[in-house]
């Protein structure tokens, strides 16, 4: 379902999880998983506050979630927004947790900014539109960014309660030079791309995005986004512009 990545990224004798699955028995894998392939994780981060990106807390109670200033203000402003709305997702699909979730300690990073990992360096880029925060991760030294809810081969642009098309567009700008410096790009959802194809899909956003604003009620959709779904999705966009 979404087909939801999260990405672990290793420096030296330090590694990060980036984002989370969604699913019980894919959290409870996770740990096993990530050991045995050497990406144990120490610190965790999450692109933005949406609940399905937090779960990492789930998988590894004993860390602390790593999250943009902007995120940590939107859980102070929004207190228990997050666990309402995983609780009615799950309901809505019939999954049962062990356990609500707990965010437990949250540390507040710079956006813009940096981490550090090990030797090495984790860029973060701010990243609003899609909600009113949002940022994204660049590893310049292993060629990775991590973009969050965006340029999605699966998902179109989608203006959440919070978010704007212009600060939509922002993002998109300043993602471009990020994934020209990139050999992967990852998104929230979807498959990751190599360059030409994140740069690709950045170009139909955009022109996705001229449509919406233009009120496009059956606009024409990029190829392999034109669903049922996204249409939905476009229908909520075009309302909440209004």
């Amino acid at each position: 379902m979404w087909q939801t990545n999260a990405v672990a990224m290793r420096a030296g004798d330090e590694a990060m999880l980036i984002d989370s699955p969604y699913f019980p028995d894919e959290l409870e894998a996770l740990p096993g998983l990530l050991s045995g392939a050497g990406f144990e994780p120490d610190a965790l981060v999450a692109t933005h506050a949406d609940y399905d990106h937090l779960l990492g807390r789930v998988a590894f109670p004993g860390l602390a979630l790593g999250l943009g200033e902007p995120s940590v203000q939107r859980l102070h402003q929004e207190p228990g927004a997050a666990q309402r709305e995983l609780r009615d997702k799950d309901a809505e699909l019939y999954v049962e947790r062990p356990a609500p979730l707990a965010l437990g300690q949250v540390q507040s990073l710079p956006v813009p900014g940096s981490v550090e990992l090990g030797p090495e360096e984790l860029e973060l880029h701010p990243a609003e539109g899609h909600t009113a925060d949002g940022l994204a991760v660049l590893a310049r030294w292993c060629g990775v960014l991590c973009v969050g809810d965006y340029l999605s081969n699966v998902e179109i642009p989608m203006i959440s309660p919070g978010g704007s098309l212009a600060d939509y567009r922002s993002t998109l700008a300043r993602l471009a030079p990020l994934v020209e410096a990139a050999e992967t790009i990852v998104p929230g959802h979807g498959a990751p791309h190599a360059r030409d194809d994140a740069l690709r899909i950045l170009d139909e956003d955009a022109g996705y995005l001229d449509g919406l604003e233009r009120g496009d009620e059956r606009p024409a959709l990029p190829g392999g986004r034109d669903t049922s779904e996204q249409r939905r999705i476009h229908a909520e966009n075009l309302e909440r512009l209004r």
